[in-house]
């Protein structure tokens, strides 16, 4: 029999970028020979090996993955753990935000001068 399937991740963050690559990892601590490996995104079959390597990823990778292993000779299973990836996008959000913050950083700064520069002026 297989059991205790578990995934590993590489690299090891849940949150993933457009265009990154993962590879994720399906082993089992317990499993007579010869296992084959099934994963599985969003409970739909995907791939058959003891690897899943996706490079470019995009949005439509996010969700759940989870692996099975099965025994050949007996037909027994194992399901590891599911794992939830989610691919965010750097989006037009950030761009705004940063821009906002450096257009209050230059906006403080300014008013800095300007203060300093009158009082500079009083004495």
């Amino acid at each position: 029999p297989v059991a205790n399937a578990t995934i590993t991740l590489r690299p090891l963050s849940h949150q993933l970028h457009p265009g990154d690559s993962m590879t994720l990892h399906c082993s089992v601590q317990v499993g007579s020979a010869p296992v084959t490996f099934t994963w599985l995104h969003n409970s739909q079959e995907v791939a058959q090996d003891p690897l899943l390597q996706l490079g470019g990823i995009d949005e439509g990778h996010s969700g759940t993955y989870q692996c099975v292993a099965t025994n050949q000779l007996d037909g027994h299973q194992a399901l590891s753990p599911e794992l939830a990836l989610k691919v965010t996008s750097w989006g037009h959000r950030d761009t705004v935000a940063a821009g906002v913050g450096w257009a209050l950083f230059f906006l403080l700064l300014l008013v800095g001068v300007i203060v300093a520069w009158h009082q500079w002026h009083r004495v």
